[in-house]
């Protein structure tokens, strides 16, 4: 890959020294390297156990480039150049980056959203791979839009088994039914978790269809592995595990992200989830807070972020984000390496911070809750009032006799707190379709002087979605959910795509709820209007 990621980082004041020698004099990155699982403490051991094959991946992915890059062959020969991924969170993140890096096309559908399913379905199903990415073998969006592609594909005339790809660990429900179908099965390593398999064949088979140059990902990786294994304070590695741990002792919890990072589009995205999921449980962590690359703002000298001492910056352009100073480094990396460079700073991080980086405590809650609105469709939440085209609902207390959306985002915005509190927008939206809707997150940002985040749901339940539950309980949430303009059905579920999202949007309301986070969903009965009066009043 030929895209290199350069990296400035700058945070509070503070004196790395200290960890950075406790970091070498305890051998922590040879033991990560070691797969050591001991490193973070006897409650972290057994997850640590199962979850440290990914410092191995440079060289245990190897084998797999020649399969992929035969069944690419074999596709093509055959008129398939259409590749389309099925996958969430760690599943689909990495795959789109590296693509988007190499400038080729992969189709993601990593939503609910019946929109965004519909336009996926209605390409050329005939030239279309589809690759069917889940490590659990039971991720409902994906096993939903799966589903979704094979009767399509049926309807159309064409046999799934010539056009499906299933990724999944060995032994899941998804290996055993794709088999016994006849599908192409890849398994992936079961002993890499989902946010740090990117260099695994969740990465790689999606990628390596599309035409991205796998081989090269991984060379890079491997010419920086030992570096990072190493107990030396100029590990890069350990560096930048040092900084993040150090920052988030010392009271910051927001990460400031350049969502590219010089030269690798969606890398923040990627990161956002590595980072969020690792470190954000126990009241402790960094939220990852991705924002425009400096370089196209108006004002490339100004943040579109406001520093504080609660934030750390990192910028990948050329003229960096106005910081805080203090605390510093800069890094570079091509890819493939800034892939590794981040997992191992991650869970270095981790060890300084106190926490066990491997697990995601908070995740599972939402689905629970998705799960029981959906046993019971016909319960749907009450709004609070309704104004033009959006029905208002919110966490009891917040509105306070409110009538108008306009007043009741103010309500919300009023409980960020000036020191501390962040805004995060969750758009249950067709990501692609409303991309534009994300400069919200720029205004809003301006508005309150605080860190801001934008997720597309649901795909932020499987990133962000662990530190909103887990994390600094400092954070203030704002749904944007919208009635379809045309549902599309789950083949054999008693649900559709657009009953599923909302449950999902519900869900996860309940659940914020319930940990005392205040919620303030904003439902468009009519996406269009709704879009119209939503950006008037968000700015």
């Amino acid at each position: 890959m030929k895209k290199v990621m350069a990296v400035t980082i700058a945070g509070p004041e503070s004196s790395l020294t200290p960890a950075l020698d406790d970091l070498v004099g305890d051998h922590v990155a040879s033991r990560i390297a070691a797969r050591d699982a001991t490193i973070w403490g006897p409650a972290a051991e057994a997850e640590a156990r199962r979850r440290l094959a990914w410092v191995d991946l440079a060289a245990s992915s190897r084998p797999l480039v020649a399969t992929i890059e035969q069944l690419r062959a074999d596709f093509r020969a055959r008129g398939l150049d259409r590749v389309v991924l099925c996958g969430m969170g760690g599943s689909s993140l990495g795959p789109e980056v590296v693509c988007a890096a190499a400038g080729v096309d992969l189709t993601v559908v990593d939503s609910s959203d019946p929109g965004q399913v519909a336009a996926a379905l209605a390409g050329d199903l005939a030239h279309t791979v589809v690759v069917v990415s889940s490590k659990s073998g039971g991720t409902l969006e994906t096993d939903s839009q799966h589903r979704a592609f094979r009767r399509a594909m049926r309807e159309a005339g064409l046999d799934p088994r010539d056009h499906v790809v299933v990724v999944t660990d060995p032994g899941t429900v998804l290996d055993a039914e794709a088999r016994a179908a006849g599908y192409v099965v890849i398994n992936g390593n079961p002993d890499v978790g989902g946010r740090f398999s990117v260099l695994s064949a969740y990465g790689l088979v999606p990628s390596g269809l599309a035409g991205a140059d796998i081989s090269a990902l991984l060379d890079e990786a491997a010419a920086v592995s030992g570096r990072l294994g190493s107990d030396d304070a100029a590990n890069p590695g350990l560096q930048l595990g040092a900084l993040l741990g150090v920052a988030a002792v010392n009271g910051v919890d927001k990460l400031v992200l350049d969502e590219d990072l010089s030269g690798a589009p969606g890398f923040g995205d990627w990161a956002e989830q590595l980072i969020a999921e690792s470190t954000g449980k126990d009241g402790r962590g960094l939220l990852p807070v991705v924002v425009p690359s400096p370089r196209r703002s108006d004002d490339p000298a100004t943040p579109l972020t406001p520093p504080g001492p609660d934030a750390l910056i990192v910028s990948g352009g050329p003229v960096p984000l106005r910081t805080t100073s203090g605390l510093a480094a800069a890094i570079q990396a091509p890819l493939g390496a800034a892939f590794l460079l981040w997992e191992y700073a991650v869970s270095i991080a981790g060890r300084v911070i106190g926490i066990n980086p491997f697990d995601q405590p908070d995740v599972e809650s939402a689905k629970q809750a998705s799960r029981a609105l959906l046993e019971d469709r016909g319960a749907s939440p009450e709004a609070a009032f309704r104004d033009g085209a959006i029905e208002v609902h919110a966490t009891r207390g917040l509105l306070d006799g409110t009538q108008e959306a306009r007043a009741a985002v103010a309500a919300l915005l009023a409980q960020v707190d000036p020191a501390h509190g962040y805004l995060a927008v969750m758009a249950y939206l067709d990501r692609v379709a409303h991309a534009d809707l994300a400069a919200v997150r720029d205004s809003l940002a301006t508005r309150l002087g605080r860190p801001v985040t934008f997720g597309w749901g649901p795909r932020f339940l499987h990133s962000t979605g662990q530190f909103h539950k887990g994390g600094a309980p400092v954070g203030v949430f704002l749904q944007i959910t919208a009635t379809p303009v045309t549902d599309v059905e789950i083949p054999d579920r008693p649900f559709t795509f657009g009953q599923y999202i909302q449950a999902q949007a519900a869900g996860d309301a309940v659940v914020l709820g319930e940990h005392g986070r205040p919620v303030l969903r904003l439902h468009l009965t009519d996406l269009d209007a709704g879009l119209e009066q939503l950006r008037s009043i968000l700015g």
